[in-house]
Formats: C-alpha cells, structure tokens, sequence
C-alpha cells in the first residue's frame, strides 16, 4: 500500500486537483456574478501550475529536457515557491479582502499580504541560490499564518452574520475551513523537510518519514479539494455570507 500510494501520489493529486478546476469551470456560470469566479480561475491556475510542476521527470539524460540536467532550474522548488507558497498566499489575500465586510479585517489582510510579499521577495534575494535547491520554511510559515488569519477573519464575520444559522450553505465558510484545516496539517512538516533535502543517497534516506509525508499530503489534498468540488455542487449564489 505505502508504494502504491507513493508511487501514484503526483497522479492522485493532479486528478483530484482537475476534478475541483473542471466542477468550477462547469458551474462557473453559476458563480459569475460573484467574487466566487476568481476562486475557480484559482483553481484552473494551480491544476495547471501543478501539472507544469512534473517537468522534473523528464530532466534525464535520456529524456526530452536534458539540457536542463546541471542547471538551476533542474529542480521544481523555484516553482512550487513561486506558484503555491507565494501565488496561493498573494491569491487569497486578495480573495479575502472581497469577501470580508468589516473594513478593519480588509485592511489586517491587505497590510499583512503585502508584508509577506515584500518579505518573501526580500528573503529570496538574500538567499538566491538556495532558492533553486530546496524549499524556505520561514515562507510557508508566514504564508500559513496569512491563511490562519483569513479564515479566522471570515469565521468571525460568520458568527456576527445575521444569516448565521445557514452557514453551512455558504461556500465561503467550506473554502476557509479546507485551506484553514490543509495549512495547520502541512506546515509543520516543512520544519522536517529539510533533513532530506540534501540526501541523495537512496539508502540513507528516511523512508519511514517519506512515506509519513506523502500520506500526510495526499489525503490533506484529497480532503481539500474534495471539500472545494462539495461546495461548488452544493452551494448557491444567493446563500453566499459576505
């Protein structure tokens, strides 16, 4: 079970990650005269950015992209820094900032998404090469707690609601509690990652932590985008808690 689920990790992940884009795209008529659009081109952009992701399989000697073997970009953590621990904290900032009413908690938001870009594009400045070899903690720690504060933000907004008894037909309240659920389940694991990182020996690599990790991940992304394609079926424009 552990090398089948290791194995096809990438392709569990990419299908459930279309299903929720592909459920938006066909319902985008529902949502779109709502801030709910941007959520489903959110969910097409990372389906996508992911997929670009496993161009690090065919960087082989005997493979298409062999002249990226030895260059900086021979790995994908520039990428997925950029696409999802970067691009996913600036989207739901700006997500967030639409749906939330209080003017305050727009403003919390927009001060603390534009500190972690700053910070961020400062951070990889500073650390430019090792931006092309492994992943930065210190980013995904910053960019959850960015995410933390969103979704408390909108549950708060949620109790004071006067609609508040039907919550649970709002999607907004179903995209907070999967991304809030998905950022305190995985951000831990980056203060292990790096004990890997610099591994290369097949043999002296934890395998039991490996393993630990890839079921950690994938069913956080089953549940998450399992929890996005819910709500776009089952909820409605007119139930949405702003």
């Amino acid at each position: 079970m552990d090398e089948f689920l290791f194995k096809n990790y990438s392709l569990i992940t990419h299908v459930i990650e279309f299903i929720a884009a592909l459920t938006g795209v066909l319902l985008l008529n529902r949502y779109k005269n709502t801030d709910v659009r941007y959520f489903v081109y959110f969910l097409i952009f990372v389906a996508i950015c992911d997929f670009v992701s496993i161009y690090t399989r065919y960087v082989k000697d005997d493979r298409f992209l062999y002249f990226l073997v030895g260059t900086v970009i021979e790995k994908n953590y520039w990428w997925s820094t950029l696409f999802w621990k970067i691009g996913a904290i600036v989207f739901y900032s700006f997500y967030y900032q639409r749906i939330l009413t209080n003017p305050l908690s727009k403003k919390v938001i927009k001060i603390a998404g534009s500190l972690f870009v700053l910070f961020s594009v400062t951070y990889i400045g500073i650390h430019l090469h090792d931006f092309f070899l492994r992943s930065f903690p210190i980013i995904s720690v910053f960019g959850a707690i960015i995410i933390l504060l969103c979704a408390i933000l909108h549950f708060l907004e949620l109790l004071q609601a006067d609609n508040i008894l039907t919550f649970y037909k709002s999607i907004n309240f179903y995209i907070s509690a999967a991304i809030f659920i998905w950022w305190l389940i995985i951000t831990p694991i980056v203060f292990f990652d790096k004990y890997q990182t610099y591994v290369y020996n097949i043999y002296e690599r934890d395998w039991d932590y490996i393993y630990l990790r890839c079921y950690i991940y994938l069913f956080s992304n089953i549940l998450m985008y399992s929890t996005f394609t819910f709500s776009l079926i089952y909820c409605r424009p007119h139930l949405l808690h702003k």
